[in-house]
């Protein structure tokens, strides 16, 4: 592959471009200024791809996701689903490309289209209203609705420790794949690569079920997961690191959360788990989705840890989701330098 052993210089330009590393970080802080200035896009705190997805392909995923179908049907018309919506989001990821060549404005329209893929400041909207909800134990059904829709279960059925576990995993959760792995595969591919995978995540966010899918979300969840698997480890790094700050807070038990017994990969994975074990809480269990189908989560967090969860705990998570997320800049900001300086 290589005529001669590269340099370090030469194997961190084979790995990702660091010339979009400003526009990254751009995008994330538009994002998240942005999100909290409008709050959740239709109370969906997501990507705006995602919901464009879920507007394109929800409807007609929902009449091909027949359960009397045999799984490996249903797993086929999955299929089918996700390749006609990677390939056309890969087709305007190759238009952005053009709009940002063409219309650069010193790297806004790069930044505006990047930040199309990303979660932010809505994340935060919803969760702080939830929580100054919970704190003043009024917890109506406005308080959580964006919690709901951006998760898509059915927070009616939940009582209030339920719903701020979902909460608390809504924080990390759209930070994982909302945040870093989006960014993760732009410096890697660029536009192209970055509107393929949040297809991918769009759809197993739609359609997985949290890994309960009857068989139509199984092939969008398993292609997520071989994309996602790298940009999850780093965002439990950044989170057990986040962790050395955080009020009551444990950096010990975040690191045994490795080794511990921890979320499924599709109900959170390695972040989720490295959340319930630092803080040391229970999160997870069973919910009810959009749909009505039972998702029967697993519990997840160290022996003897609490599920009777409190708006304390959701304020220590969103804090620990903000100095990841300031680490993460930090990280990105690092990067760049050593690409453009400090390497001969």
């Amino acid at each position: 592959m290589f005529d001669k052993i590269p340099t370090i210089t030469e194997l961190h330009g084979y790995i990702f471009d660091a010339d979009r590393i400003p526009y990254a970080v751009f995008a994330i802080l538009l994002s998240l200024v942005i999100g909290m200035i409008t709050g959740p896009r239709a109370g969906n705190a997501n990507p705006m791809v995602w919901i464009w997805l879920d507007r394109l392909f929800g409807w007609l995923g929902d009449r091909l996701d027949k359960k009397h179908r045999p799984k490996p049907d249903l797993a086929f018309r999955g299929f089918l689903v996700m390749a006609i919506s990677v390939s056309l989001f890969v087709g305007f990821g190759g238009i952005c490309d053009h709009l940002a060549i063409t219309y650069g404005y010193y790297g806004l329209t790069q930044a505006v289209l990047v930040s199309l893929a990303l979660s932010g400041g809505g994340v935060y909207f919803a969760l702080l209203r939830l929580y100054f909800a919970l704190e003043r134990r009024e917890v109506v059904k406005g308080a959580y609705y964006a919690v709901a829709r951006t998760n898509r279960i059915n927070l009616n059925t939940t009582d209030d420790y339920g719903i701020t576990r979902v909460g608390m995993a809504m924080a990390i959760r759209t930070f994982d794949k909302g945040q870093v792995a989006p960014v993760f595969w732009y410096l890697i591919g660029g536009f192209p690569a970055l509107f393929a995978y949040s297809a991918v995540s769009g759809l197993a966010w739609r359609f997985g079920k949290d890994g309960f899918s009857k068989g139509f979300g199984d092939v969008p969840l398993a292609i997520e997961k071989i994309m996602g698997i790298v940009p999850s480890l780093l965002t439990t790094l950044l989170i057990c690191v986040a962790s050395i700050v955080t009020p009551t807070a444990n950096i010990i038990r975040s690191i045994t959360s490795w080794w511990g017994k921890g979320a499924a990969y599709a109900q959170g994975g390695h972040p989720l788990t490295a959340l319930a074990w630092t803080l040391n809480v229970t999160i997870g269990g069973p919910v009810k989705d959009l749909s009505g189908a039972t998702i029967k989560s697993d519990w997840v967090g160290p022996k003897g840890a609490t599920a009777k969860i409190d708006h304390g705990h959701l304020r220590r998570a969103l804090y620990i989701n903000l100095m990841a997320q300031l680490l993460f800049l930090a990280t990105l900001l690092g990067a760049y330098l050593w690409s453009s300086y400090l390497l001969p």
